[in-house]
């Protein structure tokens, strides 16, 4: 690729590779070195390899800094869902030379994967001007602009349903008849029963949809549900009975009928707790949620749901959930999910011994369970504080903090555990949040476990999906793992907004 041709072409199906213009190689020996370990990077990369392209690039920075090597970087931590890491690393190259379209390319993709999309039309616009025969420069500015303007006019719809609840709108809404050929699951006098959930499950698994009067009841009854829970949700198992943690599922559900084959429906002597990320990335989406919402009904005392980042207004309207809503309902079903998120529970506290949530622990020492149940959480996730940690951090190797990998929330040490266990008398925490190639991951000597429960993530990370199954006399977890199931031919992200495609 020219040097011309690498400033134009933004769709970036692989990194740059050029030399820096102007310089021979071959008389600059660092440089040669440098360029050889980019080209084995991007060589990585394309297998998707992506940490050993990551490796490959830092070395490449170190052995002759060049804005084409940063620029790389910023991709590969993008695709590994570093967006803190990505938009770091396209300043850098921005700094190195500020003409480098490329990186304002990639500086607009991690900012708008953290749903600062004001900021990233400010580097979309200086692309479109740079590129005006580009096609693809031209659509994403396009894309970007209408998402800015379309966000500023549903959070203002927002702010109005805001002063309603689900059940107002509800009673807003002119219910149609049931068809007569409609031979799906009914609700029986408008509540879930365990037929209702049985057929539902065997109603998805064959590519039906849901009547929407149904759907709309049962989230009508999940905002009275979940506005009775608080933002701490304790859980007491009992000694000889088993209890299961599950990680994200993001719209893979065939993956989540896979656990329930393995692992047994939910019962009353089947307790489960599914910890975030329910929808977005995943096509299947609506029936995952419906099938969680629905046990939530059956079961309100043995059957928990916590929070996840990605159950939130930005992060649906950029991964698919919205699309995925509005393709299969509407958009004020799709509003009133919004609504509904808001009331999750943030963490459980298992025998007053194991905390789970989503994300992870906290920017400052000294946090309390009762911080915790203080937060109010009718919101959407703020960009800093308690229930944005709890939300978006993660744990990491070293001892200390620092500064998110995401760019939001925060990545804390075996020390900040230790302490924050000890300041409130716990054993061990519980997340998710991250794909582990075995499907989970035990750090921190045994205190902060992960666990995914997506397995070969968005049909291309090749990880095993896990879940954790503990008993209430001591709380010992035991780790299932499995492969990935067929799913029908609708690709993962299928509902998503191109811009969520851009990098």
């Amino acid at each position: 690729m020219s040097s011309t041709s690498e400033e134009t072409n933004h769709q970036a199906a692989a990194p740059a590779t050029t030399a820096v213009a102007g310089e021979n190689p071959s008389e600059n020996p660092l440089q040669a070195k440098a360029d050889e370990l980019g080209v084995r990077g991007n060589e990585f990369f394309k297998e998707q390899n992506y940490e050993q392209a990551i490796a490959l690039y830092t070395e490449a920075i170190e052995t002759c800094p060049n804005e084409r090597f940063y620029a790389n970087r910023s991709f590969a931590h993008f695709r590994t869902e570093s967006y803190g890491y990505a938009l770091s690393d396209a300043d850098s190259a921005i700094g190195m030379k500020n003409s480098y379209t490329k990186a304002y390319y990639r500086r607009a993709a991690a900012l708008m994967a953290l749903g600062r999309f004001k900021k990233a039309l400010a580097d979309l616009e200086f692309v479109a001007k740079r590129c005006p025969s580009s096609k693809d420069a031209q659509d994403k500015y396009s894309e970007c602009k209408k998402m800015v303007n379309k966000i500023a006019f549903e959070k203002a719809i927002s702010v109005q349903h805001q002063e309603k609840s689900v059940a107002k709108m509800c009673m807003d809404l002119e219910f149609a008849s049931i068809e007569n050929d409609y031979t799906g699951p009914k609700l029986e006098n408008g509540k879930v029963t365990l037929e209702f959930m049985k057929d539902l499950l065997s109603w998805y698994k064959n590519q039906n949809k849901l009547h929407k009067n149904f759907a709309y009841r049962i989230l009508c009854d999940m905002e009275s549900l979940l506005k009775t829970q608080p933002s701490l949700v304790e859980i007491t198992v009992p000694d000889d009975k088993k209890f299961t943690v599950c990680g994200d599922i993001h719209g893979q559900f065939y993956d989540l009928l896979n656990i329930f084959e393995i692992n047994g429906l939910p019962s009353t002597t089947n307790p489960y707790l599914f910890n975030g990320d329910f929808v977005d990335r995943g096509s299947f989406s609506v029936e995952c949620i419906f099938t969680l919402f629905g046990f939530k009904l059956l079961y309100p005392n043995h059957f928990f749901l916590s929070r996840g980042n990605h159950e939130s207004f930005n992060m649906n309207q950029l991964y698919g959930f919205t699309g995925e809503v509005v393709s299969k309902y509407s958009q004020n079903m799709a509003d009133m999910f919004t609504l509904v998120y808001n009331w999750l529970p943030l963490c459980h506290l298992i025998n007053k011994k194991v905390l789970v949530m989503h994300g992870g622990l906290f920017s400052k020492d000294k946090v309390s369970l009762d911080d915790i149940r203080a937060i109010d959480r009718n919101c959407q996730p703020p960009e800093e504080g308690l229930m944005c940690e709890l939300l978006w951090s993660d744990p990491h190797p070293l001892k200390g903090r620092v500064p998110s990998k995401r760019g939001v929330g925060v990545q804390f040490g075996s020390d900040v555990t230790e302490e924050f266990l000890k300041f409130n008398n716990l054993d061990y925490i519980i997340r998710s949040h991250e794909v582990k190639a075995e499907g989970y991951e035990v750090d921190h000597n045994g205190k902060c476990i992960t666990v995914f429960s997506a397995p070969n993530y968005c049909d291309q990370m090749k990880n095993l999906g896990a879940f954790i199954t503990l008993k209430g006399n001591d709380l010992k977890p035991k780790f299932t793992t499995y492969k990935e199931v067929p799913h029908p031919s609708i690709r993962p992200m299928a509902y998503a907004s191109p811009l969520s495609l851009m990098a």
